[in-house]
């Protein structure tokens, strides 16, 4: 199960998450990317979302994948995936939810408005990320860009998609991406 970044992070990497789990199941690894309330083509708007709300949708969604299930998340998609009950976890440069509200309140800043992107994000919302932290328990695998200075389980070549003002792909990012969470899988028990 996949986990997008949230908001706007999440429109400049779908495509790319797309390709890395069609790279997964032409290996044999099905794959799902549910879109969490007040996202993508839900019928709930942003500023009616709460994090508890994605939490439970995407642990539901979970529910409805045959076991074992395995999340891969981007960025602060790691936020959503706590309450998921899964055999192993594999993120990609995972964020807190202290930096993701830091950069959105920029974003509003810089925009001169209450929006985030065209979203309007509750009050609620803010005060729920601003604690939110990405699992650490289970197996997990960390995996960042070279170019960040945290540490992780290994660091792969690649440009930061979430960063590009147009939404975008990089192939040889994606590959690895792919090869190195399809290793993980397979070396989980079960």
């Amino acid at each position: 199960m996949a986990a997008l970044p949230l908001f706007e992070e999440g429109n400049r990497t779908r495509a790319a998450l797309v390709d890395v789990l069609r790279q997964l199941a032409a290996r044999g690894i099905g794959a799902a990317l549910a879109d969490l309330p007040g996202t993508g083509e839900s019928p709930i708007e942003t500023k009616d979302a709460t994090l508890q709300t994605w939490r439970d949708a995407f642990a539901a969604a979970c529910r409805h994948v045959r076991n074992p299930v395995h999340i891969c998340a981007w960025r602060s998609g790691a936020l959503v995936d706590g309450d998921a009950d899964a055999a192993s976890r594999w993120y990609l440069s995972p964020q807190t939810g202290e930096g993701l509200v830091r950069e959105l309140t920029r974003v509003r800043a810089l925009a001169g408005s209450a929006d985030v992107a065209g979203n309007i994000v509750s009050d609620e919302m803010f005060a729920a990320l601003a604690s939110a932290q990405p699992m650490t328990s289970g197996p997990l695998r960390v995996v960042r860009l070279d170019s960040d200075t945290k540490a992780a389980d290994r660091k792969l070549a690649g440009r930061a998609l979430w960063r590009v003002s147009e939404p975008s792909t990089d192939a040889a990012l994606q590959s690895l991406v792919a090869d190195d969470l399809f290793a993980w899988i397979k070396a989980q028990p079960g």
